[in-house]
């Protein structure tokens, strides 16, 4: 039969806790034993049971291992104190030169700033002008890249300006083209139809017209 797979947890049957316990650790004793001797390790094993008994194991001697786990232990704390303490000391070093490096740059930026003048030599002051006039030809280049990139924006804005205000004339131009009504022929046209002319045929005097009813009126003769 297939032996299933054992939970990793605390057995609750006291008989069977405590027959997996007497065969897990004759177990881990024997696997002890095997490591000392094919691989000629000191090992040293112990382990309390249940009920507080000692079961140890030592290739040599329990006393020895222990003292000698001791003194590798303290040997790495000494080792790992002198490690944290370089490292201390080195912080300190780097904060001091950091320290030096900040006060440097703060009594240069204050001579820059034409401060603290009192104390500088003419080689001193001929290079802080070096430095200000670096400084200054690089403001007046990027001031200079700035406008001109306002320049091209702006033209690029008035030519998309240009293009609209053109395509809105040529639109209003159509628009009246297709309002205005063309004259054909055999149509008169406003002014030729403003002019009245009188074809009637009268016999006798011709017509008065009164100016106030602005009506012919015809006068016959006696």
């Amino acid at each position: 039969m297939v032996r299933g797979k054992t939970q990793m947890k605390r057995i609750e049957n006291p008989t069977s806790r405590q027959v997996t316990f007497s065969k897990r650790r004759s177990g881990l004793l024997k696997k002890a034993f095997e490591l000392s001797v094919l691989c000629d390790a000191e090992v040293g094993l112990m382990v309390f049971s249940p009920r507080g008994k000692l079961y140890e194991f030592s290739s040599t001697s329990m006393a020895k291992t222990i003292e000698r786990y001791k003194s590798h232990s303290k040997d790495s704390a000494n080792h790992h104190n002198r490690v944290t303490e370089q490292n201390i000391q080195q912080l300190k070093f780097e904060t001091a030169a950091l320290q030096k490096k900040i006060q440097f740059l703060e009594a240069s930026k204050k001579k820059l700033l034409a401060e603290n003048l009192d104390s500088c030599s003419i080689e001193e002051l001929h290079q802080n002008e070096a430095k200000l006039e670096q400084s200054l030809q690089k403001i007046r280049g990027k001031k200079n890249q700035l406008l001109e990139d306002q320049m091209a924006k702006l033209r690029e804005k008035q030519a998309a300006l240009l293009r609209e205000n053109g395509a809105l004339r040529q639109k209003v131009e159509e628009q009246t083209r297709e309002q205005t009504v063309p004259v054909t022929e055999g149509t008169p046209s406003n002014e030729e139809q403003k002019i009245e002319v009188e074809t009637e045929l009268h016999i006798g005097w011709p017509p008065v017209r009164s100016p106030k009813t602005n009506k012919a009126v015809e006068k016959h003769s006696e």
